[in-house]
This record gives structure tokens, C-alpha cells and sequence, in this order.
């Protein structure tokens, strides 16, 4: 089995906190350029993803701190799907040509924060995998995080207000 070592992963899955991460983030506006959160309402905000599959991964987290799709409000999953509509035009002006959404649902189902229930929105790119995703089985990522941050902010101040 080949490992890859991601030491400075270990800072954020011992993080110690009363709360889960997403609810220091939604009880922390004041840090949101930090937590690179670029938008956000009295139900939801939309939060780049730390460990993004592509650049420009981000995703839509309920400010209410619930674990199960069945335990949203019908009022949460229809403001989180107009969001994600709005996600979906995000992406497009960023440059995606196809775009990936979903939930995974509990650990089992790949959550990586299985507690607090989030929407996934990922761009997907002409040729975003190649010989080194394929045969080697390794990602490459040739963007700068911060800036993809900041254009992804500029872009979605069109579409939320």
C-alpha cells in the first residue's frame, strides 16, 4: 500500500474545541477571510474546502448543527438548494466545465465531518486528471489557494447578496 504523509493535516483532526469545526466557524464571523468563508446568512455559509479535490472546491454548511439530511428543516433544504444554484454559477464563471455536488451522508459514506451535515460543490476541469492522477495515483495542484479564494469571493458577490 503506498502512503502519502500529510503531517499538517494532523492540526486540523486534533484541533480541540467544545464545538465541531464547522460550528467554530459559523460562531466566528470575525475570522471568515481566515476560515476563507465567502458568504454567509442566518441559515448557511459557503466555506472553501481544506482539502479540496480540485481548486475551487467549496462547500454550503447549515449554521444549525445537524448531522442527518432527514433532520433539516424542509425551510433549510430548499434555502441550501437555491444556494446551491447559485454555487453552480459560482463555479462556471470560475471556469468549471463540469461541477460535481453532493452529501456524503455519515462516515460510512465518506463524511469527513460526519456531525455537521454539508453540501458539496466541486469544479471539475478539461483534463484535471492526467498521467500523475492515473499511474502514480498522486494529485497536483498548480494553483495558489489564497488567490483561488479571493477570485471564488469576487465572483460570488455577484450572485449573493
Amino acid at each position: 500500500m503506498d502512503r502519502l504523509y500529510a503531517p499538517w493535516r494532523r492540526e486540523y483532526h486534533t484541533k480541540k474545541s467544545s464545538k465541531c469545526v464547522f460550528c467554530d466557524i459559523a460562531a466566528s464571523f470575525e475570522f471568515d477571510d481566515e476560515n476563507q468563508v465567502f458568504y454567509r446568512d442566518d441559515k448557511c455559509f459557503f466555506v472553501m474546502n481544506r482539502f479540496p479535490y480540485n481548486p475551487g472546491h467549496f462547500m454550503i454548511v447549515p449554521i444549525r448543527h445537524v448531522g442527518e439530511y432527514e433532520e433539516l428543516s424542509d425551510d433549510e433544504v430548499s434555502h441550501i438548494s437555491i444556494l446551491a444554484k447559485k454555487g453552480v454559477k459560482i463555479l462556471k464563471d470560475f471556469g468549471a466545465d463540469g461541477i460535481n455536488m453532493g452529501w456524503n451522508l455519515g462516515f460510512d459514506g465518506g463524511a469527513g465531518i460526519p456531525g455537521h451535515i454539508h453540501l458539496h460543490l466541486v469544479p471539475r476541469f478539461k483534463r484535471d486528471t492526467n498521467m500523475m492522477s492515473t499511474i502514480f495515483n498522486t494529485r497536483v495542484y498548480s494553483a495558489d489557494f489564497d488567490k483561488i479564494f479571493e477570485e471564488i469571493k469576487r465572483i460570488s458577490k455577484k450572485y449573493l447578496k
